[in-house]
């Protein structure tokens, strides 16, 4: 049976990990991506379905050519059953796009096309069953996916028996390089030929994924590792790898770093999220999830943000701070990386000094002459713990002074 691997969005972590990591097994005989930037299909079809990945290793940058990918716009009334017949013959689906919002956007929504293929496989047993991955940093992405997919085919308890969608925990640092700078001095290869922009990511690949339990199924992709639970695993990318990757970018920020890799040159800042890391996210972590795993202890927790502070100080990954501290309001939200992670914290009896500096700092950029009590309260006006909100404000208010330590 002819084996085809589809993706929906083609930026850095589906080029980066899904279609590279499908590429890389020799087991497809077919990788296909889904996207809507017009300038982007035309230089992959220019380019004759290849494009150039950058890998930062810790000796420098690899360069990889993927060969032989099929890109379709889903908008375009053609490419849009091409998509579908694709998505028929499918074994393995990836989504990477901004936000799980994406998901059901418009009469070529990803659920729609998803749809139409699971209701072909209901009618043809020859096609095959396929799992669904889906990345768009959200612990419960997959949970979200189902309940738009169920809603919208027919026979959903069917379906269920062809189809499975599973979270993950893409812990895979990555980003589209555009600054032409950047490009030349790192002798980064763009996308294609004509491209004015490169890819490049870190070579790390060991991705968590729910535990599959689709009957008649084996994953091509075997690199991934599955977890028969995976949310705690999840709350360790979001309140301990984003949650610090976050208190680095907002804090280098006000020492005028342009790159992560720049960091270096603070060490009382590396020092500072270091203990972040370990002592406030990582001791409530254990805490709730201890004997779940290895991780979950103090000896492979302490490894885990060695491993992850040495790859985002990684000088050859050069990850713009830029970068890193966009979208403040998202990531100062109720439950998300920066408030999300205090919660915890305090929720465990810990008190989450450090990362109420990083989340004043985060107010800081996003509103420099409003109050961050101000500010906090307008962000969090739907979200209802008055005691956690009381508390959050006054450490945060705290931090805010001009005489903290950053």
């Amino acid at each position: 049976m002819k084996q085809t691997f589809v993706g929906f969005g083609f930026g850095a972590i589906q080029s980066g990990l899904f279609l590279f990591e499908a590429f890389k097994t020799g087991r497809f005989d077919r990788l296909v991506v889904a996207e809507v930037v017009p300038e982007t299909i035309s230089k992959i079809r220019q380019n004759k379905g290849c494009y150039t990945l950058n890998v930062a290793t810790e000796n420098g940058i690899e360069a990889h050519e993927i060969k032989g990918i099929e890109i379709y716009n889903p908008l375009d009334a053609d490419d849009r059953k091409k998509l579908v017949d694709a998505l028929a013959e499918a074994s393995e689906i990836a989504t990477a796009l901004p936000s799980v919002p994406f998901y059901n956007r418009g009469a070529a929504s990803v659920v729609n096309l998803t749809v139409e293929a699971v209701e072909r496989k209901l009618k043809d047993a020859t096609l095959p069953p396929a799992l669904f991955y889906t990345a768009e940093n959200n612990n419960h992405a997959a949970e979200i996916f189902a309940e738009y997919f169920n809603a919208a085919i027919s026979n959903a308890s069917d379906a269920q028996q062809r189809i499975q969608f599973l979270n993950t925990v893409v812990g895979k640092m990555s980003g589209v390089v555009v600054d032409p700078d950047q490009i030349r001095e790192q002798k980064l290869v763009p996308l294609t030929p004509e491209a004015d922009s490169a890819f490049l990511v870190e070579e790390f690949n060991r991705i968590l994924i729910d535990r599959v339990t689709l009957p008649g199924v084996q994953r091509n992709i075997t690199v991934f590792e599955e977890k028969s639970d995976l949310l705690p695993f999840e709350e360790a990318k979001l309140y301990g790898h984003n949650a610090t990757h976050a208190l680095i970018g907002y804090l280098a920020h006000e020492k005028e770093c342009r790159y992560m890799s720049d960091v270096i040159n603070f060490p009382e800042l590396v020092q500072f999220a270091r203990t972040a890391f370990i002592e406030e996210c990582g001791a409530a972590l254990i805490k709730k999830h201890r004997g779940l795993d290895p991780l979950f202890t103090e000896d492979g927790f302490k490894d885990y943000a060695t491993d992850l502070l040495k790859r985002m100080l990684n000088p050859h990954l050069r990850d713009q701070v830029d970068r890193i501290i966009r979208d403040p309001e998202r990531k100062l939200a109720w439950n998300d990386r920066l408030i999300g992670t205090m919660r915890l914290v305090l929720g465990q009896g810990i008190q989450p000094n450090h990362f109420a500096a990083a989340a004043a700092a985060a107010t800081a950029y996003l509103a420099p002459e409003e109050y961050p009590s101000v500010l906090l309260a307008r962000l969090w006006s739907n979200d209802p713990d008055l005691s956690y909100k009381t508390k959050l404000l006054g450490l945060i208010t705290n931090a805010s002074h001009p005489h903290r330590v950053f």
